[in-house]
């Protein structure tokens, strides 16, 4: 005979257990459900060009044949003998959450001060380039800008004579056409021996509206129309321009945003944009001996905020791979951003898929360096231009 008192408890236990194992698959559901979706749209974002090229740049080109060999083993024969497969676990890590197993930093690195180097990537190496040598974003507040210093005599002289030497007929042109962009937007960086300031200790005040970056854009602009490429050069003092909006250095990118953009509407022939910047390093960092001559190392950036990113990777990569083997040492590599607080991420490089910012130099840099950077850059980018001009006419 059943109990009545001890059957009602048994039921209740049965009907919680029941209830607690409904809710516990529900849970488990709906959390598999939640990391499937950050998971997806994290790997939506990350899995581009860059991303991949980081995840696997660590690994030999056989890994390629690893997974090949699997369908046919004819490919094992491309091993070396001290090849090993690559960690499939790492691999996959990394592509799903941007953390290096390798490297313990990219787990805190942008959450403590001092390591938002993280929100940069290296895509290409230069000689002497990691992750202590990449450029800064640090413009100072517009009202230290207000210098006006007429160009050093001594550096006038070597700028005189590089315009002179520029003067030269080009075996090919594209006339009247002006297809090349080039600005500014920082146009208050300048150099310390352009201003007779040698020796200056603090790197913050290599700055000036008058005597600035600008000169660099306008000796490139010469020496691509001495190869045939007719360019335009704006010298915009952004300085003036961010004061006139009651805007801050923060905002610069917003402001030559409006200066670019204007120039695309006037001139319909431009295809390339090319922002030409300073770095804050110091001369042993940016100074490179090629052939008994001395130049300013130069450094292309790119923004991974810019949907157009893949198309202007290729670009850099290009003039990158050129200048290594013309001009050994000059390049820095190729550097993406990301979009941060501290970061644009984007540098207006998706008003075109042909465009570049390139860091020219450091504060320390003199006017001979930067003339010899500017004539090595002119002759590596009017090479690869005219190779795409072939290849799109056909």
């Amino acid at each position: 005979m059943k109990n009545k008192f001890t059957e009602k408890p048994k039921k209740l236990f049965w009907i919680l257990s029941y209830k607690s194992l409904i809710i516990a698959i529900l849970f488990v559901l709906l959390t598999s459900a939640a990391i499937f979706t950050v998971t997806y749209s994290t790997l939506q974002h990350t899995l581009r060009s860059n991303v991949v090229y980081q995840a696997l740049s660590n690994y030999k080109a056989q890994s390629l044949f690893y997974f090949m060999h699997t369908e046919n083993h004819h490919f094992s024969h491309a091993f070396e003998e001290d090849f090993s497969p690559p960690p499939l676990s790492s691999v996959a890590l990394q592509l799903a959450t941007n953390i290096r197993v390798a490297d313990t930093r990219s787990l805190f690195g942008s959450e403590l001060p001092g390591f938002s180097i993280f929100d940069s990537h290296i895509l290409l190496a230069g000689e002497g380039t990691d992750y202590t040598t990449i450029p800064h974003e640090s413009a100072p507040p517009l009202e230290s800008i207000s210098g006006e210093r007429d160009l050093d005599p001594a550096e006038s002289k070597t700028y005189e004579e590089s315009k002179k030497q520029s003067q030269v007929q080009a075996k090919q042109s594209t006339g009247d056409r002006k297809v090349v962009y080039i600005y500014h937007t920082h146009s208050w960086e300048s150099y310390f021996p352009l201003l007779g300031m040698q020796g200056e200790a603090n790197e913050n005040k290599a700055v000036d509206n008058k005597t600035n970056i600008t000169l660099v854009g306008q000796m490139l602009g010469m020496e691509l129309k001495a190869d045939g490429i007719g360019s335009e050069v704006d010298t915009t003092n952004m300085t003036q321009k961010l004061n006139e909006k009651g805007w801050g250095t923060g905002r610069a990118y917003m402001m030559s945003r409006s200066v670019v953009e204007t120039a695309l509407q006037q001139n319909k022939d431009v295809d390339y944009l090319i922002d030409i910047h300073r770095d804050s390093l110091r001369q042993e960092k940016t100074t490179a001996a090629i052939n008994g001559k001395s130049y300013a190392k130069m450094m292309i950036v790119l923004g991974e905020a810019n949907p157009k990113f893949d198309e202007n990777v290729k670009m850099a990569k290009a003039i990158h791979e050129k200048l290594e083997e013309k001009y050994p040492g000059l390049s820095r590599g190729v550097l993406s951003k990301k979009k941060t607080s501290g970061n644009n991420g984007l540098y207006n490089q998706d008003l075109s898929d042909r465009s570049i910012l390139i860091e020219v130099g450091g504060v320390d840099n003199n006017m001979e360096e930067l003339t010899n950077t500017v004539k090595a850059f002119s002759d590596v980018f009017s090479e690869y231009y005219w190779q795409a001009e072939k290849v799109n006419a056909q």
